[in-house]
């Protein structure tokens, strides 16, 4: 995969940066900046370079359509913020203002043009459409850096196809990003141990196929172990099940045990009696929930068991919380495995999405663990052993 240090000399070339910026906001305000955060330092390198730094990035699904509700405004301000320097906006994304704002750039300057997504083009099906768009993005600049890691797993224009237009490299994200999770499912040392949670079994149904085959112990909590319970047989109550999975997961415990692969489920579990912050709680046995109630934690007597497997291990991938983090009475599932992995000796990897937001919610050191995920589908799709066509293009 090629680097920043392959495009040579960037002072005066201004250079195209697709980010994610794709935060969580609260009307304008941003919740959670850890993306934002974690751009910083590939515009720092680049910036010092003497580059003219254009970024390129998306918030929420606008489907194709200008929204203000999904404008970049608050990503550019605190973007700007961070970096100690102003940082331009354009109104759109390859329009008059677009081409404006480029062209006033001095070295070491930096803008951003609108969402990319406000261009039905960047997520078309039809390459004709994305090219064409790629093609006036390119026209903006001399070199091309991906370095939003949380969407090359996505073929889309400002990801793919300008990649194929102009020099193009990794950003330091993207490159931390790929040796991280390489390390820890390409030849991981051992004992490996995933921490799979979030609310469903088919969401990582190719994680968990691919995962039986590498590593020690499969840790499963969340939503999706009522699944694994009800497959063993046990009744769930009301909780999050996917009937129509159960023979999958079937076959998951079955070659797990041929394999000799662990795979720890609760044996306890916190349950309540609604999906609220101040519903009537209980522990039970995971064999012992009583209709009219829904399992939304791990049990204390779980937690201990995942922690204790956790701090005997010596690389650990942790994807989807195991409860309902949000919500204080739900959250001690999650603590416990964010603690023991700051507490062990491994090499600990959180795949973003939910798990690396939980890490942040909980008020967790992020410095702690060896790397944190800005990316929850494109780390899913590396875990489950496909090729992510944003990296795929940046090879040499």
């Amino acid at each position: 995969m090629k680097t920043i240090a392959s495009l040579g000399d960037l002072r005066g070339k201004t250079v195209m940066l697709r980010s994610d910026l794709n935060v969580p906001l609260d009307g304008t305000t941003i919740t959670d900046d850890g993306r934002v955060v974690a751009s910083v330092p590939t515009i720092n390198l680049l910036r010092k370079a003497g580059a003219r730094v254009v970024v390129m990035a998306h918030l929420g699904r606008p489907d194709g359509t200008p929204n203000p509700k999904y404008s970049l405004a608050p990503a550019a301000a605190r973007l700007a913020e961070l970096l100690g320097a102003p940082v331009t906006l354009a109104d759109d994304l390859v329009g008059a203002s677009a081409k404006a704002t480029v062209a006033a750039l001095k070295d070491g300057d930096v803008a951003m043009l609108e969402n990319v997504r406000f261009d039905a083009r960047e997520t078309s099906k039809v390459d004709a459409e994305r090219e064409a768009l790629a093609a006036e993005l390119a026209a903006l600049g001399d070199v091309f850096v991906s370095d939003g890691f949380g969407v090359v797993h996505r073929k889309q224009a400002s990801v793919y196809d300008l990649a194929k237009l102009l020099p193009a490299a990794a950003g330091l994200l993207v490159e931390k990003e790929v040796i991280s999770l390489e390390k820890a499912v390409k030849d991981p040392e051992r004992p490996y141990v995933v921490v799979l949670g979030g609310s469903k079994v088919s969401d990582k149904l190719g994680v968990i196929a691919n995962l039986i085959e590498k590593a020690d112990a499969l840790l499963i909590g969340g939503g999706m172990a009522f699944t694994f319970l009800a497959a063993k047989g046990y009744g769930v109550g009301d909780s999050l099940l996917e009937a129509d999975q159960i023979d999958t997961v079937k076959g998951y415990l079955k070659t797990a045990a041929a394999k000799g692969v662990d795979i720890l489920l609760p044996t306890d579990v916190v349950i309540a009696d609604k999906f609220a912050a101040d519903a009537a709680t209980q522990v039970v046995a995971a064999d012992a929930i009583p209709d009219g109630w829904r399992g939304l934690d791990i049990g204390p007597d779980t937690a201990k068991a995942f922690a204790a497997r956790i701090l005997s291990a010596k690389t650990v991938v942790w994807n989807g919380p195991p409860g309902v983090s949000e919500f204080p009475a739900f959250a001690a599932g999650t603590r416990a495995v964010a603690q023991a992995m700051i507490d062990s000796s491994a090499f600990t990897v959180v795949g973003g999405g939910d798990s690396a937001a939980a890490v942040r919610l909980l008020g967790f050191d992020e410095s702690k663990f060896s790397h944190i995920s800005t990316g929850g589908g494109a780390s899913l799709e590396l875990l489950e052993g496909k090729v992510l066509p944003g990296l795929a293009v940046l090879e040499g």
